[in-house]
């Protein structure tokens, strides 16, 4: 092993609603040239790349990065679902701690069609076909497969299971929205209240409303990390060292009850070890971006993360210890919520905010003294990804 990898540039492009987009390999090449020149570092010492993205042919990655350039490096397309992004992070940072490459670019991007996730194969058993079956068998209802029935039965399931109050899912989306005001990359800044989010069209009774769901939406964006021994070598500063990163997938636990359908065992045990292998606990984190595609997945989250005990995060919501001021500072850029969920960019626009929070350079959202960040993307069917930054 040759260290902790270096995160040394990152870069984003303002994700857009579907229809007003650039084409994907446009977004992409942007938002990599934006990391390259954060990085300082000449292009040509980039020695393999990870591109995450779901909708879109082989090697799309391909296309995007012979926009800035053609150097005949290896170019690994991922596909993980939500958490595409996160993953090809996680490849390019093995790639970088094993010793085959010092210097590794991951980028994600997704150009994205309005209305609900669609899958593009219908001719082929759908991957989530297990997991539907068993959450029909689980709540007898065999309303038509999709992200917003598994994550509609998981709020009625966390409700019915700690006795909580629904409005937390509201509150929630408030917290989100109030925290997008101060980022100029949100496509959604306009402030919320309890009662907006309460009245907004149901879609799927009976708690999941609208206003709790992330919209669909197109972006890019790329992190390029190396090993502690480039950095030095270029006289590199103000890196961010990946502390301790974990992918885990699911185990017949996931079966066993509806929260657990949603990625939830996932994350637990993903957020275990990373705090083991980091010798970090949940107490020192500074700041946090989660994946909230539904506001439900953010409270069952707080507590998969070990943010706050099981069954606590009613209390924890109502004592705001989710936002400034609070324990915790989570979602400072509005989140999934507000930003938008272009799938294999969400991974790495969560990186992108770490490093400007632990930077320093996230402005008016700037968490005081962030020094450990974590980060958490989630994908369907299923693959978790947890994250540990630390300032150098």
């Amino acid at each position: 092993m040759k260290g902790n990898a270096q995160i040394i540039g990152v870069g984003m492009v303002k994700f857009a609603k579907p229809g007003t987009n650039e084409p994907y390999e446009v977004m992409a090449s942007k938002a990599i040239q934006v990391a390259i020149k954060d990085a300082g570092v000449d292009i040509r010492e980039i020695k393999q790349a990870f591109a995450g993205y779901v909708y879109g042919d082989s090697t799309c990655g391909q296309a995007s990065l012979y926009k800035v350039g053609m150097f005949g490096i290896p170019i690994i397309n991922v596909n993980n679902n939500c958490s595409s992004g996160s993953t090809a992070l996680y490849l390019a940072r093995q790639a970088v701690e094993s010793g085959a490459v010092d210097c590794v670019l991951a980028f994600g991007f997704e150009e994205m069609r309005p209305g609900a996730l669609k899958s593009k194969w219908d001719d082929r058993t759908h991957p989530m076909k297990v997991f539907n079956e068993r959450l029909n068998e689980l709540t007898e209802n065999n309303a038509p497969y999709g992200a917003i029935k598994f994550f509609g039965e998981a709020a009625a399931a966390y409700v019915q299971k700690y006795d909580a109050n629904p409005e937390i899912f509201a509150k929630v989306a408030v917290k989100t929205r109030n925290h997008a005001r101060n980022n100029p990359y949100s496509i959604f800044d306009k402030p919320l209240t309890v009662e907006e989010v309460l009245n907004s069209q149901v879609i799927y009774p009976p708690y999941l409303a609208r206003l709790m769901a992330c919209p669909p939406s197109c972006g890019a964006a790329a992190a390029i990390m190396c090993s502690e021994e480039f950095a030095r070598k270029h006289g590199i500063n103000g890196a961010v060292e990946i502390v301790s990163q974990v992918l885990l997938t699911d185990t017949e636990d996931s079966y066993n009850d509806v929260i657990n359908l949603v990625g939830a065992d996932m994350t637990r045990r993903a957020a275990k070890e990373v705090y083991e292998k980091a010798g970090i606990g949940p107490e020192d984190v500074d700041v946090v971006e989660l994946h909230d595609c539904f506001t439900p997945n953010e409270v069952i989250t707080y507590e998969g993360l070990g943010l706050c005990g099981e069954g606590e995060a009613e209390t924890f919501i109502n004592n705001g210890d989710n936002t400034y001021g609070g324990k915790y500072v989570v979602n400072p850029s509005g989140g999934l919520m507000s930003k938008g969920h272009p799938l294999g960019a969400t991974g790495l626009a969560q990186c992108t905010e770490l490093v400007w929070q632990l930077r320093g350079h996230a402005e008016k959202r700037q968490v005081k003294n962030a020094r450990i960040a974590l980060q958490h993307n989630l994908g369907f069917g299923g693959a978790a990804v947890v994250t540990m930054y630390k300032k150098n």
